[in-house]
């Protein structure tokens, strides 16, 4: 069969099962590799090379970097940041929120960003007395335009820089993706403050997340306690809550208030039976049983993981709501180093994300088990398996063929109109697929038309990064959309309301402004 029939078959194939969402995004990735090789399409080393590629490792890194900022409090002391300004009035919030968002989305990921700064947002609002459902989407859709201000904002940056470089053109600087990323950003909020009111949901939160005053103020009232929350949830100990399960083994054990875990470098606080409060005399624990006990945070986590123990509110979750805990420090400084190395060139993006995942775990900032906890594993094995299919369409000639195809379906070469027809075809297969996906398939093609016309590969290339960050009408068009969905008692019909006339502005960006900074 002729190679290219071949590759459109395969891309065709990887679509239809990205659409269906049946099949893991990761089995697909393989497949696409796999079937590439089977077809004689590449080789084996060909096909597999993804897994091996410095930009899929660098973007690795970047999510052990995000764990270690979120872990340590950085981004529960953002969040206070933003309480302690926001104020209660809608639109300074929601400004307030969309900056800070974005500026973390620049340097640790959509996603990580959206992650982080969710459960902080829900507590502002609630703290504003302003529906969630006001609040999230912005949060997710300013945290796409702030991808746009670095390197680092999405690996959808990375592959396309690297992409340019590759193609006749130039690895994008560090800070050059701003040029193009702040006026989006300013547009976004303006449009969320001038349309936001009337597209938004007006619905409470499903569930509101762990706020420490008010949860402190909980337990002191639930468990008859003096809980000074300065002193107790803070960087290195706190308290947490326990139920005694049937079987456990902390049954028929003695315990009383003030003494110490058999075993264990935790001291109760307080035992809770059904409406009894039990402060000042020895219990045999029963099952049912609620204790409250005090000491470290690494204690707290290591019990509450322990068999036999249920854990009313996870001492890991409460952790991370402590501003600027353990490690917190070491954790800016070596995002500080990271960017450092980044914005000056000085190593490879990949050497400078290895450098920083390694000085966290010598500074003992995260631990081994963390790490690999933290990588998104379904990115990095999405991007691998779907770089060979990039090759292969370029290779192959399938680009050139779409590509000529394009011109002569357009009846001539204005660079315009073709960039346009390139920006919406991105958009529309990113509210389908993911991305990095789409923009993996449409970059070669776009390459091609560029080497046709005998155009930059610039503009094409940072017009593709625009329109891939345009997924603004579904909940399934990137995993910020959907993070924030059942926080925000959103249905699948709510977000293209607002998204579309940010959509809007973002192709006209790429198409009408983009050329203006990287001319054809």
């Amino acid at each position: 069969m002729d190679p290219v029939i071949t590759t459109l078959i395969v891309l065709v194939i990887a679509i239809i099962a990205f659409v269906s969402n049946r099949v893991p995004l990761e089995i697909v990735a393989v497949g696409v590799a796999l079937a590439l090789w089977a077809t004689g399409i590449l080789t084996l080393p060909e096909a597999l090379s993804g897994f091996g590629d410095p930009t899929v490792i660098f973007i690795a890194t970047l999510f052990i970097v995000s764990e270690s900022l979120d872990s340590s409090g950085v981004m529960a002391w953002a969040g206070q940041w933003v309480i302690g300004r926001a104020g209660t009035k809608r639109s300074k919030i929601v400004v307030v929120i969309s900056l800070l968002v974005a500026v973390v989305s620049a340097f640790i990921s959509i996603n990580g960003a959206v992650a982080a700064l969710l459960p902080l947002v829900v507590v502002v609002a609630a703290r504003a007395g302003i529906a969630a459902s006001k609040l999230l989407i912005p949060l997710a859709f300013a945290a796409s335009a702030g991808s746009m201000l670095t390197l680092t904002g999405t690996p959808v940056n990375i592959v396309v820089s690297d992409l340019a470089a590759s193609s006749g053109g130039r690895a994008f600087g560090y800070f050059e993706f701003a040029l193009v990323g702040i006026p989006l950003l300013m547009g976004t909020i303006a449009i969320v403050l001038l349309l936001g009111p009337r597209l938004l949901p007006d619905r409470p939160a499903v569930a509101v997340p762990v706020d420490l005053v008010r949860h402190a103020r909980l337990l002191r009232s639930h468990y008859e306690v003096t809980l000074d929350t300065a002193a107790i949830i803070n960087a290195t100990d706190g308290v947490s809550e326990i139920v005694v399960p049937p079987r456990s083994p902390l049954i028929g054990q003695r315990v009383a208030p003030g003494m110490a875990v058999p075993g264990e470098a935790l001291v109760v606080l307080a035992v809770r039976r059904g409406d009894d409060v039990i402060k000042d005399k020895e219990v045999v624990v029963r099952a049912g049983d609620a204790l409250l006990m005090q000491g470290t945070w690494d204690e707290l986590v290591r019990n509450s993981e322990q068999p036999g123990v249920l854990s009313v509110d996870p001492p890991r979750a409460l952790r991370r709501s402590v501003p600027l805990g353990r490690g917190a420090r070491r954790a800016l400084l070596v995002l500080a180093g990271m960017v450092l190395l980044l914005a000056t060139g000085w190593v490879p993006p990949a050497v400078a994300g290895l450098l920083a995942v390694g000085m966290l775990i010598l500074t003992r900032t995260i631990t081994f088990p963390q790490a690999y906890r933290s990588v998104s594993w379904t990115t990095v094995v999405l991007i691998a398996g779907m770089m060979p299919l990039a090759a292969a369409v370029t290779v192959t000639g399938t680009a050139d063929l779409v590509a000529d195809s394009l011109i002569s379906w357009l009846g001539g070469a204005n660079p315009y109109l073709s960039l346009l027809v390139l920006c919406l075809l991105t958009l529309a297969l990113g509210q389908l697929i993911s991305n990095m996906a789409t923009v993996l398939i449409v970059a070669p093609i776009a390459v091609a038309l560029a080497g046709i016309l005998d155009l930059s590969v610039m503009p094409y290339m940072m017009a593709l990064t625009v329109a891939g960050a345009a997924a603004f009408f579904t909940p399934i068009a990137t995993p910020a959309n959907l993070m924030v969905m059942e926080p925000g008692g959103y249905r699948f019909g709510d977000y293209w309301k607002l998204g579309l006339p940010l959509a809007i502005f973002f192709i006209a960006m790429a198409v009408l402004y983009v050329p203006l900074i990287w001319p054809f």
